[in-house]
């Protein structure tokens, strides 16, 4: 067995280099900026007014008037040069006159006819955003990042209409087991419903892979080459189930007959030793446990820090948190656990209460779990209010 730092370092040297591809903008939501993104023009690309108001042309004080000469609004600028004595109506986005040096709002003038006069509540606000106030031509949008709603607004303003993504990456699903059917076929008397694919499926595709779940794989040798062989193309090859060592645990044999190369297999970690993993023509094959629960956290583990990995995003893998212990805890054996728990409390670090039953077979507890509480290996017996790791749930 080797240590879940270290299978998960292996399993990321299995990456290749990222491969990019040109993208719109309106379709790159969630997607992996591959090359920085350059702005082409200022924002906003002239001073423009910041208020509904009057552009002048100096500092306004209490009781002078101005004349009123033209108008300005966003789309729609006033031609002409404000002087002495002049006012420009004008409307927030419009860009600012020439002459102008200050936007009065409307509401701290009296309008009369085609003249106004600065009321005696007067601002001292100029109420002018200057050009290039928010980015200046050639600002740049680094890469790598996952793009959000917020980045792609600013890629718009940017005026970039097309970007350099990576590539989403495809991760091949295979549940395996004679003990499976799918949601709404009816079990025989000996079989269950399969259930991780879909948490496993959910994962990878929030992390921004495209995912092929493919047919079950029954018990023998053929049937998993079988499966094995449609998925054969992708990024990823995830198996459930069949990586352990039993009779009928066919994974690693047939894997290997296949020409697998080996990367690891079992790890220090409970739930989820039988983990493996390895290079398949070109895949990536990560074989997970059959246990619902050891198969959704090997996901947490090594399933998304490998989808962003595949993506160029750095530092992929989870990052523990600090939390504080309700109850005491026996000493850790060889094997590093990962507690389901729940969170309580938000001044200074939270509390973590981990729950009673463990049992990797129940998925329950798993659906009411905000954390993995992490109990290094040989970890000392612990009491309530000591400082523990978890990795938050979402």
């Amino acid at each position: 067995m080797i240590p879940v730092d270290d299978a998960l370092r292996r399993l990321l040297s299995l990456v290749p280099p990222v491969q990019a591809e040109p993208l719109a903008l309106a379709q790159a939501a969630g997607r992996v900026l591959w090359a920085d993104a350059v702005a082409d023009r200022a924002q906003p690309p002239f001073a423009a007014s910041a208020m509904d108001g009057y552009a002048i042309a100096t500092q306004p004080m209490a009781g002078q008037t101005f004349d009123i000469i033209g108008t300005a609004q966003a789309g729609a600028g006033f031609s002409g040069r404000v002087g002495p004595g002049e006012a420009v109506r004008i409307f927030t986005g419009a860009s600012v006159p020439q002459g102008a040096q200050w936007v009065v709002i409307q509401e701290d003038v009296t309008r009369d006819g085609a003249r106004i006069t600065i009321s005696d509540t007067l601002g001292d606000g100029r109420n002018i955003r200057p050009a290039g106030a928010d980015f200046s031509a050639g600002y740049r949008l680094t890469a790598p990042r996952r793009l959000r709603a917020a980045d792609l607004a600013l890629l718009a303003a940017m005026n970039c209409a097309t970007l350099s993504v990576a590539r989403k990456p495809v991760v091949a699903l295979i549940a395996t087991g004679d003990e499976l059917v799918q949601p709404g076929e009816p079990p025989g008397p000996n079989q269950i419903v399969a259930s991780n694919i879909f948490a496993l499926k959910a994962m990878a595709e929030a992390e921004g892979a495209h995912v092929r779940l493919l047919p079950i794989a029954r018990d023998t040798q053929a049937a998993l080459t079988q499966v094995l062989a449609l998925a054969r193309g992708a990024d990823v090859i995830v198996t459930i189930g069949g990586a352990s060592v039993g009779d009928h645990d066919l994974v690693a044999r047939v894997a290997e007959a296949e020409g697998m190369e080996l990367a690891f297999h079992k790890i220090a970690m409970r739930p989820g030793k039988p983990l493996l993993s390895g290079r398949l023509d070109g895949s990536i094959l990560l074989g997970l446990p059959g246990n619902p629960v050891s198969a959704i956290i090997c996901g947490h583990l090594f399933l998304v820090p490998l989808v962003r990995a595949l993506q160029g995003l750095p530092d992929p893998a989870p990052r523990p948190l600090r939390a504080r212990l309700v109850c005491d805890l026996p000493a850790n054996g060889p094997r590093a656990h990962y507690m389901r728990a729940v969170l309580t409390g938000d001044d200074g670090l939270p509390m973590i209460d981990p729950f009673p039953d463990q049992d990797s077979g129940r998925l329950t507890p798993l659906a009411g779990a905000q954390a993995l509480l992490i109990r290094p290996v040989s970890a000392p017996a612990a009491t309530v209010g000591d400082v523990v790791d978890y990795l938050p749930l979402v």
